[in-house]
């Protein structure tokens, strides 16, 4: 047997997703039709009027991220996505850092986001006067959510994309009829004088989140058709998309509970509310259905990108090799994708168990998880210059995106922990760094014990140790 056809036997599916497919990922993990129906009040809480700008604000700031994760991702790939692009750049510590909170990050979303699936889910049983405990149903989501990641990365993609694309279909329909009913122009949105600049500020932490997991197409490095070319693609039109989709939805959304007298910041399912005051409430109990599917889709994706995290630390030896191993006829990272999947069960049916209802559990969960999401974001906008000057490439417009990138990113990261959060929240920032420095304790004590460095494994990973025929596409 050649050397390939040896190495190739752990490999994932090789080059078998479309760019459709890939930007599925990127845009699954966004989960645009979330923000509109559980970020957008929130930031509204905050921001007030001024809630499109935050996401304006938002957008340009995530673009920045994006365009430092492409200096890696049009240049080389690989399953480990910013976990190994910072390793390149920066060296081995900074590498398994940004790998391990993204790993955490990944891991708090799955289960935040099934939580809010159980939300809705319930939400609409209770309507057809179905009751079951929201464990069951979690249960029951989980389980599916798992066989698809397990099973077929190509069925992961399509169903994520086909899920997506029906929500965001119904909100834009009610978007587009409630514009029509009260009006393009709202100017209470309109008068930037009137805005709170703290307040625009603060939600902004809240916008940023609608974003985090853009980056999850990075993780198909092995498993897209010319990586170098559709995984930055779909990482730029995932971000742009979402966030034209944000800016609209968040303004339409604000304009119609101002001509409501109603305020936004009080209602849980907002669009069922507008849906029902421009006589269209079928199109809410659609929007309810498809947004649970979505926070199901978003699950699937969060999955799918740590297992692959996963999978990239155990080759290089970090976390135990059963995580490498790809199962044999669906070419999955099968051991991970359980690992993930039975994670995010325990966490829930934990979370359920101790008293905490699915919207508590979303807003903790998704709290810590963008912990994880800015730190390795920091990490790889600091890393993308010096990646670029080994290669002797670097440019004075590279060093400004990375800058700018985290100028924007680091106070959105403090503010998270100063001023002090009311309770619980005060408490998350030292549950996140001590799951840090537990990490980091780990590492060091294998990195010891290693024959070979992490800086090492991962620069021989990226300059193509493996390559496969279908990497000239």
């Amino acid at each position: 047997m050649s050397d390939f056809a040896e190495k190739s036997r752990d490999r994932l599916h090789g080059r078998c997703l479309s760019f459709p497919e890939t930007l599925a990922q990127s845009v699954a993990n966004i989960s645009p039709s979330v923000t509109p129906l559980i970020i957008v009040p929130l930031v509204f809480a905050s921001a007030g009027q001024g809630t499109w700008l935050s996401y304006v604000i938002a957008t340009v700031g995530i673009v920045l991220v994006g365009l430092n994760v492409n200096q890696f991702a049009k240049r080389t790939s690989s399953p480990g996505s910013l976990y190994t692009f910072a390793g390149r750049g920066l060296g081995s510590v900074a590498g398994f850092l940004t790998g391990w909170c993204l790993l955490a990050a990944y891991l708090l979303t799955a289960t935040a986001v099934m939580s809010g699936a159980l939300s809705y889910a319930s939400m609409l049983m209770n309507v057809a006067g179905i009751r079951l405990p929201a464990g069951v149903i979690g249960l029951f989501f989980s389980i599916i959510a798992w066989y698809v990641a397990w099973k077929n990365v190509k069925i992961s993609a399509r169903l994520m994309l086909a899920i997506e694309g029906f929500s965001v279909l119904s909100i834009t329909a009610v978007a587009i009829i409630v514009l029509r009913h009260e009006g393009l122009l709202d100017y209470l949105q309109l008068d930037l004088a009137s805005f709170n600049a703290r307040g625009v500020r603060d939600g902004l932490m809240l916008a940023i989140f609608g974003y985090v997991g853009f980056e999850s197409a990075a993780s198909l490095g092995e498993e897209a058709r010319s990586p170098l070319r559709n995984i930055p693609r779909a990482i730029a039109l995932g971000i742009l998309l979402s966030g034209l989709f944000f800016v609209t939805t968040a303004y339409v959304e604000v304009a119609g509970f101002n001509a409501s007298g109603a305020r936004l910041a009080n209602f849980n399912y907002p669009y069922n509310y507008l849906s029902g005051r421009v006589n269209f409430a079928w199109l809410g109990t659609l929007i309810s259905i498809g947004v649970t599917v979505s926070l199901f889709a978003c699950a699937v994706a969060s999955i799918n990108a740590a297992a692959r995290v996963l999978l990239a630390m155990g080759r290089h030896g970090i976390l135990p090799s059963a995580f490498k191993l790809v199962h044999i006829s669906n070419r999955t990272p099968h051991v991970a994708a359980t690992m993930a999947a039975a994670t995010m069960l325990a966490s829930l049916l934990l979370m359920l168990g101790l008293g905490n209802s699915p919207s508590d559990i979303f807003d903790q969960f998704g709290t810590v998880a963008t912990y994880g999401f800015l730190v390795s974001y920091i990490l790889v906008s600091l890393a993308a210059p010096v990646y670029l000057r080994h290669r002797g490439e670097l440019r004075a417009r590279d060093v400004f995106v990375s800058l700018a990138a985290i100028a924007f990113i680091l106070p959105a990261a403090i503010s998270t922990v100063y001023p002090t959060p009311a309770a619980p929240a005060d408490r998350f920032p030292w549950y996140f760094a001590a799951y840090v420095l537990v990490g980091l304790a780990w590492f060091l004590v294998v990195n010891r014990r290693s024959d070979e460095s992490l800086f090492s494994k991962i620069k021989t990973e990226l300059d193509g140790a493996l390559p496969t025929p279908a990497d000239a596409d």
